[in-house]
Order: C-alpha cells, then sequence, then structure tokens
C-alpha cells in the first residue's frame, strides 16, 4: 500500500494535494467534491480587508438613506440580511466547511491595517479553521518606503497575529523580496509555521481602445512551477522542520514529485483544478502512485527533499552557476 500522508503546520493531512484558494474552495458543494476526490486540506478564499470594511459601508450607507426624511422612516424598510455583509460570509463558510469536510480547513486572510489582520484572523480561528494563512498580497510602489521597511512592516503584523490566534500560521510570500531565505529565517523566528511559496500578482492590461486599464486574472502555467521549485529545494536543507508549501503551475502527480523531492511538504493546486474539474485530484494521486510503485517509494515522507540543493547530483542547478551552461544547452552548442 502506499501511504500519501504527509504533515504541514503540524496537522497530518492524508494527501500531499492540497486545493488552494479559488472559486472551487468558496462553496461547500465544491468543497465536499474536493474532499470526495481525496485532496489533503483546502485553502478557502482569502478574506480582504478593503473589500469587506467597503461593503459594509456601502450598506450602512444605504440603509441610512432617507432616515431623516420622515419621523416614521424607519418603518421604510424590512429587517436587513446581513448575512453576506462584511466578513460573515467568510466566516459562515469556514464553520460550513469543517462541519461538511472530513480534513483541515485552512482560512486565508489579507489585511490593509495591522489592526484587520489581527481582527479578522482571530474571527476566522475562532469560526472553527485548523490553520490561517496570512496572504501577503501587496503591491509596493511607493518610492518612500525601503525594501527593509516593508519586510519590517510584514514581520510586525505576522508577529501581532502570532500573539492573537492560536492555531498553526503559514505566510503567503511574494517572489519579489530581495533576500527571502533570510525573511524565511525570521518568520519562523517570530512564531510562523510555514510558507507558502509564491503568490500570483494580478497582472493588468491596457485596451487600447477604450484606454482603460483592464486587471485580468489567468490561470497559471506550468513554467511557473520552477520559481517555487527551486526555492522550495535551497530552504528544505535550512529549515528541516519548517513546512514548505509550493503553489503555482503544478498540473499532474509527476509536479507532485518534484515538489516532495525538491522538499515541499504539500503542493497546492487551483488552475488545474479549474480547468479540469475536482474529479482530477484522483487522477494525479493516481499519477503519484504510480511513480512511487515503479519507483519503490512505500511513503511520501520517505521522498521528501531527496532532491534537495543538499542532496542533488549537483547542488549548483539550483543556483547561478549553471546559467551560463543552461543557455548553451538551450543554443545546442553544447549537450546536457
Amino acid at each position: 500500500m502506499i501511504d500519501l500522508r504527509c504533515r504541514y503546520l503540524g496537522l497530518t493531512l492524508r494527501s500531499p494535494i492540497v486545493a488552494s484558494a479559488s472559486p472551487l474552495t468558496a462553496r461547500v458543494t465544491t468543497l465536499r467534491l474536493l474532499d470526495d476526490a481525496g485532496v489533503g486540506a483546502v485553502v478557502l478564499p482569502s478574506l480582504f480587508e478593503e473589500e469587506v470594511e467597503s461593503e459594509a459601508m456601502a450598506l450602512s450607507g444605504h440603509l441610512d438613506a432617507g432616515t431623516d426624511s420622515s419621523a416614521e422612516a424607519t418603518s421604510y424598510l424590512p429587517p436587513a440580511d446581513l448575512s453576506f455583509v462584511g466578513p460573515t460570509s467568510h466566516i459562515r463558510l469556514v464553520s460550513s466547511a469543517k462541519s461538511a469536510l472530513d480534513i483541515p480547513v485552512i482560512a486565508s486572510v489579507n489585511g490593509a491595517t495591522d489592526g484587520g489582520w489581527v481582527r479578522y484572523a482571530t474571527m476566522l480561528a475562532d469560526a472553527g479553521a485548523d490553520a490561517i494563512e496570512l496572504n501577503l498580497y501587496a503591491v509596493q510602489a511607493d518610492p518612500a518606503k525601503a525594501g527593509p521597511d516593508v519586510e519590517a512592516e510584514y514581520l510586525r503584523l505576522v508577529e501581532h497575529v502570532r500573539w492573537a490566534v492560536n492555531v498553526p500560521l503559514s505566510v503567503k510570500l511574494s517572489p519579489y523580496l530581495s533576500s527571502t531565505a533570510n525573511f524565511v529565517h525570521r518568520l519562523r523566528d517570530i512564531g510562523a509555521d510555514g510558507v507558502v511559496l509564491f503568490n500570483r500578482f494580478v497582472q493588468p492590461d491596457i485596451d487600447v481602445e477604450t484606454f482603460d486599464v483592464v486587471p485580468g486574472v489567468e490561470l497559471s502555467q506550468h513554467a511557473e512551477m520552477r520559481l517555487p521549485l527551486r526555492w522550495i529545494g535551497l530552504l528544505r536543507p535550512m529549515f528541516p522542520d519548517f513546512s514548505l508549501a509550493l503553489s503555482s503551475g503544478a498540473r499532474s502527480g509527476l509536479d507532485v514529485v518534484k515538489g516532495v523531492l525538491a522538499g515541499a511538504d504539500i503542493v497546492m493546486m487551483a488552475s488545474e483544478l479549474l480547468r479540469r474539474g475536482p474529479g482530477r485530484v484522483r487522477e494525479i494521486e493516481t499519477e503519484l502512485a504510480a511513480w512511487m510503485t515503479a519507483h519503490e517509494y512505500s511513503a511520501v515522507s520517505q521522498m521528501r527533499g531527496s532532491v534537495a540543493s543538499n542532496a542533488a547530483r549537483d547542488a549548483r542547478s539550483y543556483e547561478r552557476a549553471q546559467y551560463i551552461h543552461n543557455l548553451l544547452v538551450h543554443a545546442g552548442v553544447v549537450s546536457r
């Protein structure tokens, strides 16, 4: 029997395949399908502080409109259903998912203020989330803010959330940090339990007819997996007991194999499951198990980190030393 169990953020997962935040994890019906298909855990869509605050403010404005026009104005509107406003829908999704699923439920938070990060992370943890993922999704475009200041701000908010919640805590990182290894080291020191590598930023386009800047969301491409794969291979020997999740570009059982061999505890997927549906998880697990059988592995834990930077036949492959060689290979000047 092939044992697909793994550990992530101190939680035992039945599989290293995790459904990351997407429309599939936003509804209990599709969450159940993912659970039935065999995912190890699910990450719910991020609660964005600006979004929930603007919803609450907009509703408040509508409810207050006209209340001073008549002494009986309070009777104009029936009692409002506020179950969809602000953080309430996210809290209800956590609670419903915990009741409906047999796997860990990870809630995601993206705050705009220190207080917001702490407040909403606490609400989601209290609703029953097994872990909290802090989604550091922010484009830093202020020329007056230096890189160390940005990182210090991130570390402060992670530390504040760590003080406030008792559940495991992961941090989803941007690929644009100036020193990823150092930042991960500091995250571990302030109490984070793991990191997710990496966040995908929505890149705008320009409509040349309307002159509008058009935000666009595209599903990840397979080549995007190489960046997190490289960093996980580098980080695993440095942080042997720290949880590492690979995110972006994984599409098959062999991609899960690559992630685990590099040192990932789990491999997150969203785009592939959106393309092919929740049932794709069964196929991916079959591909993973088939590879393990062919290579005489009986447990995922035996594979983890087998090709990390301290174990690879050529550790330079994770670093810049192979850059010129790879260019010559692609140019056909030399062979592999």
